[in-house]
């Protein structure tokens, strides 16, 4: 291992996690509110930020191309005033975007305001296929002309851009997002048809709303934007982070122990709950957030399956796979998001768990994946008592499972590239000692 000690943390596991600790806006519609800033003429608000990796590299890039981001007077406050848009140098574009996807939501926004975009080479998460063709799809039937290039891709917008008729293939987030931010300045009406309608979606157009957007969400997953002239600031609060919420969900049921969710809202959780209850997992939901905790006693297998909004999403999965090892019985989990999501059991099966994946559908929905070769269905036989080892972390969401099972262990495990957790959780260590998990740099 080359790694610096400080992306590398040492967990000594067996202690439940006990206490409270605070989720601030989500990560899947911050870096994205701040981005449809751009669109205005004048000066937005954004409150209730976290200080994570994506929304530092979202300010960085705005910054690039002549927006003023300050902050506020409230905590977790920013203020971002885009009179000033200009181009920026591809070098630098390239250098701040690092290994983030968000770089080619700044496409739309640019195209209004300046006329042309550079995109440099994305990166993100290895979970499965997430493939940029389709954003630049949906950018040439707005009009835009697009030329590869050998540092990354470059758009022009020779006329206003116009509104069109779109049909995604899957109701995919990044998509959605992506429609809307070009959409909502273009000339006529859009039809988005089989749109996502996560809870970071609609207040992703709450925010746009307050601009002065026209967007109509329709129960059939149909969006509709009627393009405008002009679009002001906006003042929000974003909503709270449901997928960081129930990670440290999870971790308290993995750890048999008791954790406070300050922040943390129902609405948005529902589905997870319903699930959390079943396994055997206890929570009481209050004002000011949502306690969760382990009752004692075995919890229960599950037949489980992932799903776009309303059903349960990929991002919780596979926190909870962790605290299902640990589960009496066979449960059974069926991703049908992202094909390679799974990949990180192999180093709880190094723990002791006992997980088995598939490239059989092990469930009843309808599934992109199957007859593809992907190993996208798990067994996962417990409960096993699982023990420390050395873990490099492989993603974002299975690296903070990783953290789960490393506290969840007996023994002590070295954990490699925790820096990547930055993108999603903030103060992630911070918080982790207030719950009185033991661990250090080495």
């Amino acid at each position: 291992m080359t790694d610096s000690p400080a992306d590398v943390l040492l967990v000594h596991g067996g202690a439940p996690l006990e206490g409270e600790l605070r989720v601030r806006g989500a990560k899947n519609l911050v870096p994205k509110a701040m981005v449809a800033a751009l669109l205005g003429g004048e000066p937005s608000r954004l409150r209730n930020v976290p200080d994570i990796r994506d929304v530092r590299v979202v300010r960085g890039l705005l910054q690039l191309h002549g927006v003023t981001v300050r902050t506020g007077d409230e905590d977790g406050e920013l203020v971002l005033d885009p009179s000033h848009v200009e181009s920026a140098n591809v070098a630098d574009i390239d250098a701040h975007a690092g290994s983030s996807r968000i770089p080619i939501l700044f496409c739309g926004p640019l195209l209004h305001r300046l006329g042309h975009a550079f995109i440099p080479g994305l990166g993100g998460c290895d979970i499965g296929g997430r493939p940029v063709d389709f954003h630049f799809d949906v950018l040439r039937k707005f009009g835009a002309t697009i030329e590869k290039r050998a540092d990354g891709q470059y758009l022009e917008a020779p006329q206003r851009l116009r509104g069109t008729k779109i049909r995604l293939p899957y109701p995919s987030v990044g998509s959605t997002e992506q429609v809307l931010l070009t959409a909502v300045l273009a000339d006529g009406v859009t039809e988005l048809s089989n749109a996502a309608v996560e809870p970071e979606i609609e207040d992703l157009i709450c925010v746009l709303q307050k601009m002065g957007a026209i967007i109509s969400l329709d129960t059939d997953r149909t969006i509709r934007i009627t393009g405008v002239d002009k679009l002001g600031g906006y003042t929000h609060r974003a909503l709270p982070d449901r997928l960081e919420a129930a990670s440290w969900a999870s971790a308290a049921l993995a750890t048999e122990g008791s954790v406070f969710v300050r922040g943390a809202e129902q609405r948005s959780m529902i589905t997870f709950l319903n699930t959390y209850r079943k396994v055997g997992g206890a929570f009481e939901i209050g004002d000011e957030g949502i306690r969760f905790w382990h009752p004692g006693g075995p919890l229960n297998a599950i037949a489980l399956e992932t799903d776009v909004h309303p059903g349960f999403q990929t991002d919780w999965q596979q926190p909870l796979v962790v605290a299902l090892t640990q589960a009496s019985g066979l449960s059974i989990v069926h991703e049908t998001v992202y094909e390679s999501r799974l990949g990180f059991t192999s180093a709880l099966n190094q723990m002791g768990a006992h997980i088995q994946l598939y490239r059989e559908c092990l469930g009843g929905m309808p599934c992109r994946f199957g007859q593809r070769n992907f190993l996208h269905s798990a067994v996962v036989s417990g409960p096993t008592k699982l023990q420390g080892t050395d873990l490099i972390i492989p993603d974002l969401r299975g690296g903070f499972s990783y953290l789960i099972a490393a506290l969840a262990a007996q023994g002590t495990s070295r954990v490699h590239g925790i820096d990547l957790i930055n993108r999603g959780y903030e103060n992630f260590q911070q918080k982790l000692a207030d719950l009185g998990a033991k661990f250090e740099h080495p």
